[in-house]
């Protein structure tokens, strides 16, 4: 029997990782699925939120780092997520531990590449309620209720702030993995942008588009799905040879 490979899947903010529980079904038999609960939320969500980017990345390479060691692995992050997984890979090549077997980077831009963006998590209450919930993603009753509020306001600041201070990386490290990037046809990531992520590995890197904006994977989760599949039976094969 073949061993299967670990999917280890990274939400974008606010998000947790009961966004990926109904991904199971349709991976193929040789992927199991095992996505991240980040702190703050979920099974977790009595624990802190995270105070800067390096805590976040720390903890998520805490929990993988006895299974990365022992069995083939692929990371998937989506928005926040993609941007996760590229600093957690970019620790554990920094610590000479083995690569996965791929990476798919969702919804996200090259982390070389510069651009003007809003400070959400620093806005007063209305604009940022108006913000999120113009994403589409985020149910109204977070901003409704006291009780929710009080849970779900500070953790979805917390994440914007970690998405807003992601290291910008100019001098470029990459990784020695395949790379798959996913990208929402109007979610308004060039093609000639979308293109450099392929200088972030010394190995292939493929880009998809897929209908929609930037949250893409809750409605095209066969188009995602069918891409994973394909990207890590093929690379399973691979090793088989």
């Amino acid at each position: 029997m073949t061993e299967k490979i670990k999917l280890f899947c990274l939400p974008y903010a606010g998000g947790a990782s009961s966004m990926y529980r109904s991904w199971g079904s349709g991976l193929a038999n040789n992927i199991e699925l095992c996505p991240i609960e980040l702190a703050g939320r979920g099974v977790r969500i009595a624990e802190d939120c995270y105070a800067n980017l390096d805590e976040a990345v720390n903890d998520i390479f805490n929990q993988i780092s006895g299974d990365i060691s022992e069995c083939d692995y692929a990371i998937f992050g989506h928005s926040m997520g993609a941007s996760l997984g590229y600093e957690v890979l970019q620790k554990i090549k920094s610590l000479g531990m083995r690569p996965p077997v791929h990476a798919f980077f969702s919804g996200r831009y090259p982390p070389d590449v510069q651009r003007v963006r809003e400070l959400w998590s620093l806005m007063g209450p209305a604009e940022f309620q108006e913000k999120v919930l113009a994403l589409g993603v985020t149910p109204p009753e977070i901003f409704q209720h006291p009780e929710l509020s009080k849970i779900f306001i500070p953790l979805l600041r917390s994440d914007f702030a970690i998405a807003e201070t992601m290291v910008i990386r100019p001098e470029i490290i990459p990784l020695k993995t395949n790379i798959s990037v996913l990208i929402g046809e109007t979610e308004g990531i060039s093609r000639e942008t979308a293109v450099k992520w392929k200088a972030h590995t010394t190995k292939k890197c493929s880009i998809y588009y897929i209908e929609g904006g930037h949250f893409f994977l809750l409605n095209q989760k066969e188009a995602v799905l069918k891409i994973i599949n394909a990207s890590l039976v093929q690379q399973n094969l691979e090793f088989l040879i």
